[in-house]
């Protein structure tokens, strides 16, 4: 999907529907001019309502409707006739979406299943007519309810995916091929810094016809916490994500492989702590680069500078080299 068409974040004013009057009315006919009371009650006011899609994986198609507002509930009417509810208004939006008080911050309601239903904004009720009121001691009264004032204000929709491991690692760490390799995905894939502009997905085929989901996000740089590069800004998108699959490239860059994890490791402990309790493997990419003995050398000095219990896999994306050991290995993590 084009860069341009991938929505994460929009804000929009939602307000329900307004309950529908309760209604005064007596009973009139020719054999009984004086009847009792028989208004009936208001219908509902119109619901706002959150329904997860499967389908869509963007809120693109919210981000040009900045209003949403539900219907009002049908006045009461003579002989106990209830008014009409209000038709709800539904908001079908990505699994992973979170709505926040445009105000307050405030996370009110997330939507994680395909169906999954959750009412944003609750309708107005309808008011009572005044046959709901009759007693033994006021046999006729002369008023009935007003209906309920709906709910509106604006809110802040934030979609962060939903995967099975999340790829972590600096532009041009060949995050991006990898996925390619691996799912049916087609990312932008070039030889220079920040190809890629936004999350993308792909399906991963495992052993016995099992698979799993793997998100790429941009690259992230030393400093991102600050605002450098691309920032924080898609690091949503590995929330929920029970796997990070840190990439770091083979590549010589003036530092070595532990130390660029360790960079990792700190921007994403600035933006949110408890990413650093989520289970994590590490890639060392472009191994095809490295000649056997520059190869065994790096990998050697690697572990030695590496938490023991970090499983690390030296990999190519081109020659397939550790490819599958590192499926198995994130299959693994993945399943506990």
């Amino acid at each position: 999907m084009a860069s341009s068409n991938f929505v994460d974040y929009v804000k929009i004013f939602c307000r329900s529907g307004k309950g529908g009057a309760g209604s005064m009315h007596f009973f009139r006919s020719k054999k009984n001019p004086k009847g009792g009371p028989d208004g009936g009650n208001g219908g509902r006011g119109g619901h706002i309502i959150l329904k997860g899609n499967a389908q869509l994986w963007t809120l693109l198609h919210l981000k040009y409707t900045r209003h949403i507002f539900a219907e009002d509930g049908g006045n009461g009417g003579e002989n106990l006739k209830t008014g009409a509810n209000g038709k709800d208004i539904y908001i079908q939006v990505p699994l992973g979406t979170i709505v926040r008080d445009a105000e307050s911050g405030e996370i009110e309601a997330e939507v994680t299943q395909d169906g999954e239903e959750v009412i944003l904004m609750k309708g107005g009720r309808g008011g009572k007519g005044n046959d709901f009121f009759k007693s033994a001691t006021l046999q006729a009264p002369k008023f009935a309810q007003p209906g309920e004032e709906g709910i509106e204000g604006w809110k802040i929709l934030e979609l962060k995916i939903l995967a099975d491991v999340g790829l972590v690692g600096f532009p041009n760490a060949g995050k991006s091929t990898l996925l390619s390799v691996v799912s049916a995905a087609k990312p932008e894939i070039a030889d220079y810094p920040f190809t890629t502009l936004v999350p993308n997905l792909g399906m991963v085929g495992y052993r016995d016809q099992k698979s799993f989901v793997m998100a790429d996000i941009p690259g992230i740089i030393e400093g991102a916490a600050e605002g450098k590069g691309l920032g924080l800004r898609f690091l949503r998108h590995i929330e929920r994500n029970p796997v990070l699959l840190f990439m770091v490239s083979a590549e010589e860059n003036g530092q070595s492989i532990a130390a660029q994890y360790g960079t990792l490791l700190r921007e994403l402990e600035k933006y949110n702590p408890e990413l650093l309790d989520k289970q994590r493997l590490l890639a060392v990419t472009k191994c095809d680069l490295l000649s056997e003995e520059d190869l065994a050398r790096t990998e050697r000095e690697t572990r030695q500078s590496l938490p023991q219990d970090l499983p690390c896999h030296f990999i190519s994306s081109v020659s397939g080299l550790g490819v599958e050991a590192l499926k198995d290995s994130i299959w693994k993590a993945i399943n506990g």
